[in-house]
């Protein structure tokens, strides 16, 4: 992402669908719930150059794991 090494984790916990994002080697994300249009780096300080985000395609519904590239979209702006 933007000349960024990353590893994106996305997994489901019971109702709520959870991130793990590590950038160049650093953690800068972990566990971070995932709301519909919410950006999920809160602390740039960390070294991420940009914004994550979840959007519902079709309402303002939060992700589900089985609606992913479907449904919700993860979007990215540096």
């Amino acid at each position: 992402l933007d000349g960024q090494d990353c590893a994106i984790n996305i997994y489901q916990k019971s109702t709520w669908l959870y991130l793990d994002l590590v950038a160049n080697g650093n953690q800068i994300v972990q566990t971070m719930l995932c709301r519909d249009r919410v950006g999920l780096v809160m602390f740039p300080y960390l070294g991420f150059l940009g914004q994550l985000a979840f959007f519902d395609t079709q309402g303002t519904s939060d992700p589900t794991y089985d609606g992913l590239g479907t449904r919700y979209i993860l979007g990215f702006a540096s």
